[in-house]
C-alpha cells in the first residue's frame, strides 16, 4: 500500500505543484489569457491564495512521509486538496465550464487520503 501511496501521491503532488505555482506567480491577466476565465470571479489575492493552498497541499502530501516527521499530515493535506477541488467544481459548474479535470484530481486526492490514512495511522 505504501508503494501505491507514493505513486498516486507523487502524481497528485506534481499536478498541484505545477498548477499552484502557475496561479501563484502568474498575474490574473496572464491566467485569463491562458483560458482561465474563472479568474473573473476572484480577486488577484484570492487567486494567489488558491495557488498557495495548492502548493502547500502538494508539499504536505510528500514531505511529512518522506521525512518521517508527522506523516499523518500527508492524508490531511490530501483532504485539503480535495476541498480545493470541491470549490473548483462549484465555481466551474456555476460558470458552465468543464469540471472533468477537477473531478479527476478530486478523486485522486481521495485515493491519496485513503491510502495515507491506511499507511500512516
Amino acid at each position: 500500500m505504501e508503494i501505491a501511496y507514493w505513486i498516486f501521491g507523487g502524481l497528485l503532488a506534481a499536478a498541484f505543484l505545477v498548477t499552484g505555482a502557475f496561479k501563484l506567480f502568474t498575474p490574473k491577466a496572464g491566467l485569463k489569457a491562458k483560458g482561465m476565465d474563472w479568474t473573473d470571479d476572484y480577486s488577484p489575492a484570492a487567486i494567489r491564495g488558491i495557488g498557495l493552498a495548492e502548493v502547500l497541499g502538494a508539499v504536505g502530501v510528500i514531505v511529512p512521509p518522506l521525512t518521517g516527521i508527522a506523516a499523518w499530515l500527508a492524508p490531511v493535506a490530501a483532504v485539503g486538496l480535495l476541498l480545493v477541488m470541491i470549490g473548483a467544481i462549484r465555481t466551474h459548474r456555476k460558470r458552465g465550464e468543464n469540471i472533468v479535470p477537477n473531478v479527476v484530481l478530486g478523486a485522486l486526492a481521495v485515493v491519496v487520503a485513503v491510502l495515507g490514512f491506511a499507511v500512516w495511522l
